[in-house]
């Protein structure tokens, strides 16, 4: 007679995810600079910084991010892009960003940052394409010969406030061959509507070039349904407010009349809600940015009230995103951390976030399946404790012909 074995997957809690390959879909390059690099960058250019030491510089960054607005949160960026105006500064914060991306175990990344704020030192808006994407290239190739291979793409951004969008969404398309992978708009959502730029989306949809667009932080479900219409929108950046159009009711009657039990709940998806949950349209959900900004501030503005739960338990296309590594102080693995001590999540449940981001990738078909099969692998691995002293395996270098 044989006895069944009770299996038991180990908690995340216990295991090293920075290991485990991940996909990091909403990573600002203005916004994950490493602090030492800020302090050298600065001197060089004789731009003046609040403090002169690397860990206090990091710890400025974070108290200024945590004023709980979006707009203060933003003041922050003037000092990362003041020390990125030269082809030299963007190359080596492009590359250093690889590098820490690897360090944190994300095998494909889509790097957004918006050319026309990198111009003021003489640059083209080509130049700076060209100096991020050898910068990032670099870093992959360091990443390659390291046996830790990863993949990246640059989101080309237009910035929402100012009247460039034409021009930056044609500067997008123009490198597609070498590196831009799609198209956003960021910066102040409340006054700047994606139906502002509804000419440039158009086009883009033309060009058959894919779009996030920042909508649902700090504006509600009209920019988010404007996003979806205007904006031609394939993701959603942020999306949290989604759940605005979300009813949630405690101790209600059924639609038989039957009271339903205190630990559940009926649920009413409304138009928009339903759109976005019903045709799978990725929610780049950023936990510690969504407290820091004031994006979920009216449902709790804690990590335990944050949708993110509730969204993902109602079907939406959830990932999960660090937004700005230097300023919320996170990198991707401390975000699913985060998320499985609040949420007692599972490794299978961080593994369904890792699985949405692959398909929401901007990506060949193939080269999403390619992502989804690594992620299954190698989470498979640790989920059912076979993981051996070697690591997890590491994305092999896609070749663009298969």
């Amino acid at each position: 007679m044989t006895d069944a074995i009770e299996f038991s997957a180990p908690s995340p809690l216990d295991v090293d995810l920075a290991a485990l390959p991940k996909i990091s879909l909403h990573d600002h390059l203005d916004g994950g600079l490493r602090p030492a690099t800020i302090l050298e960058l600065a001197g060089q250019i004789g731009h003046e910084l609040p403090v002169d030491t690397a860990d206090s510089l990091a710890e400025w960054f974070a108290e200024s991010a945590n004023s709980g607005t979006l707009e203060r949160y933003l003041e922050t960026f003037d000092h990362t892009i003041a020390v990125m105006q030269s082809a030299d500064g963007l190359r080596r914060v492009a590359r250093e960003f690889v590098e820490d991306l690897v360090e944190d175990g994300v095998v494909y990344a889509e790097i957004r940052w918006a050319p026309e704020q990198h111009t003021a030192g003489g640059l083209s808006l080509d130049e700076a394409v060209e100096a991020v994407q050898t910068g990032l290239q670099e870093g992959v190739e360091g990443a390659e010969e390291a046996g830790t291979p990863i993949r990246v793409g640059q989101l080309i951004t237009a910035m929402r406030q100012n009247e460039r969008s034409m021009e930056i969404a044609e500067l997008a398309v123009r490198h597609r061959e070498n590196g831009a992978v799609g198209f956003d708009i960021a910066g102040p959502e409340a006054g700047f509507p994606p139906s502002r730029f509804t000419d440039a989306f158009t086009w883009l949809a033309t060009q058959q070039f894919p779009a996030t667009v920042h909508a649902g932080e700090s504006d509600g479900i009209a920019s988010i349904q404007d996003a979806l219409v205007n904006g031609r929108a394939l993701r959603l950046g942020h999306g949290v407010r989604i759940a605005d159009d979300i009813t949630v009711e405690f101790n209600a009657e059924d639609e038989n009349g039957e009271q339903v039990g205190e630990d559940h709940a009926l649920v009413e998806l409304g138009t928009t809600a339903d759109w976005v949950r019903d045709r799978g349209i990725a929610l780049e959900v950023c936990p510690s940015s969504n407290l820091q900004t004031g994006a979920v501030a009216s449902y709790g503005g804690t990590v335990s009230t944050h949708p993110i739960d509730m969204l993902a338990q109602l079907g939406f296309r959830v990932t999960v995103n660090p937004d700005n590594r230097l300023m919320s102080g996170v990198s991707l693995t401390d975000e699913l951390y985060l998320l499985a001590e609040v949420f007692n999540y599972s490794l299978e449940e961080l593994l369904d976030f890792q699985l949405n981001a692959a398909e929401a990738a901007f990506l060949p078909l193939e080269e999403r399946e390619a992502l989804a099969e690594l992620l299954v692998e190698s989470w498979g691995d640790a989920i059912s404790g076979d993981a051996d002293g070697e690591g997890p395996v590491r994305l092999e270098a896609i070749d663009d012909d298969e």
